[in-house]
């Protein structure tokens, strides 16, 4: 029990460095988060090896993209040396449409396939389910029209980070799980056969 609650401990300190790690610039911690041959990666505007999403995030980061996140609550499953984790999280993106300043926030949890590696939990895959959005204009006194058929383009879960990320110039995958629907119940088995069949401690 001693060991399982070290392990819970330690996958949420895993997460939580991903989030602070990544929003503050610090890449060569960032990195030391995913498992190294195997780190993968899928968001709104990126899909791949953790390598380039992190290279990825720091091109960006150093251009000025502001995405930050922010976490709530944690569960994890815990199969010998593979783990299920869900993290509650807000994607907070501040971005330029039209002309306008705006905010976008979007709610869902990251869903992470870890296992552990030469002693350390690692994130092998990392997808974000997308459950609500929104889109805020930074000065009230701004008016901001959205295109309805770019708007329409993207699941209600991402709908408005989806425009805004095209806006800005992203190419935004569309499909991704939300809080209901086919997309997210693959999702949910594939966690399941993650945890079926785990490694040897």
């Amino acid at each position: 029990m001693a060991a399982h609650r070290e392990d819970r401990l330690a996958i949420r300190e895993l997460v939580e460095n991903w989030a602070i790690w990544r929003d503050a610039g610090n890449w060569e911690r960032f990195a030391t988060v995913w498992h190294p041959v195997d780190g993968w990666m899928t968001a709104t505007w990126f899909q791949g090896p953790a390598a380039e999403f992190v290279a990825a995030s720091r091109e960006g980061f150093e251009r000025g993209v502001s995405i930050l996140h922010f976490l709530g609550g944690h569960s994890a499953d815990i199969a010998g040396d593979r783990a299920v984790a869900q993290t509650k999280m807000t994607i907070n993106q501040r971005v330029v449409i039209d002309g306008v300043e705006a905010d976008v926030v979007c709610t869902g949890r990251f869903y992470d396939f870890c296992a552990r590696y030469e002693g350390a939990w690692k994130i092998v895959r990392r997808q974000p389910i997308y459950e609500k959005d929104r889109l805020d204009v930074v000065d009230p006194a701004s008016r901001l029209e959205l295109e309805p058929e770019l708007l329409a383009r993207f699941p209600v879960g991402y709908r408005h980070l989806g425009y805004a990320q095209t806006k800005a110039g992203f190419t935004v995958k569309t499909g991704l799980p939300g809080l209901t629907g086919p997309a997210v119940e693959r999702l949910y088995e594939e966690g399941a056969n993650w945890l079926a069949e785990p490694l040897n401690s």
